[in-house]
């Protein structure tokens, strides 16, 4: 019995997260979808999403590891204020996120004028983009790798350390083997939170547009119909690409098992 309540609920869940998309699959016009296919703008945005999203994900593996490491590791007062900090981004509307940013970034602040002076603009560039898309979507990522680092046992890192590992390659040669499973789905996660993202990425860089801008645009200008077939496009692209990283994820696993 209990086995067949829990099958019920996740079968309406998985229904739920599935009967939007094929709906927005089925009945698409032909002529129309032909002739996004053949529009190089679509595919432009598509990559310009996916490229931006990479940056910003390998941006955050720099600099979110060692926070979520030290998250993981050490006790100390205000960490949990730091916790919140971390998790912020999730929580206010992305609008304010994007005012936020220009507010910090824009051409005429404190940060965005100092950047200008060394020819790096983050209004209206694929820089914006990037730096509109960690900012949402940074919790993603060091959550993932706090938690794949809490689930080391400290004890390993400590014996390595006796025998005469400095912390450098005991980080490099054992924490982060062991935690890699982790924040490879933390980036996976990251990376696809910062494809999606709409609201701090049209207030910091409507332009060059983003592949969730343009289905917006697309949807006021030219209603449902023109903007449907950009959105499947970009949907079936992303679940290609998630199935095959997870694929592979799984592979490995299984490899070294």
């Amino acid at each position: 019995m209990f086995r067949l309540i829990t099958s019920f609920f996740s079968l309406l869940l998985l229904l739920f997260i599935i009967l939007p998309i094929v709906k927005i699959v089925s009945g698409l016009d032909g002529q129309i979808l032909s002739s996004v296919l053949k529009d190089r703008q679509v595919f432009d945005s598509i990559f310009l999403t996916f490229r931006c999203a990479f940056w910003a994900t390998i941006a955050c593996l720099i600099f979110g590891l060692p926070l979520a490491f030290i998250l993981a590791r050490y006790n100390f007062p205000g960490k949990s204020f730091i916790q919140g900090i971390v998790d912020l981004p999730v929580m206010i509307p992305h609008t304010a996120a994007g005012i936020a940013l220009l507010m910090v970034f824009g051409r005429r602040f404190l940060l965005g004028s100092f950047f200008e002076k060394f020819g790096l603009k983050f209004v209206g560039t694929e820089l914006g983009i990037s730096l509109a898309m960690a900012f949402v979507s940074l919790p993603f990522l060091v959550n993932a790798a706090r938690d794949g680092f809490l689930a080391i046992d400290p004890r390993m890192e400590m014996v390595a350390r006796t025998l005469g590992a400095n912390p450098f390659q005991v980080f490099f040669k054992i924490t982060l083997p062991l935690a890699w499973r982790s924040i490879f789905s933390g980036a996976i996660m990251m990376w696809a939170r910062g494809i999606s993202e709409f609201g701090a990425v049209v207030i910091l860089a409507y332009h060059p547009m983003v592949a969730p801008i343009l289905i917006w645009e697309r949807f006021e200008a030219y209603g449902l119909k023109y903007a449907k077939p950009v959105a499947v496009i970009l949907v079936l692209i992303c679940l290609l690409i998630f199935a095959v990283l997870r694929a592979v994820a799984e592979k490995r696993v299984t490899t070294k098992n």
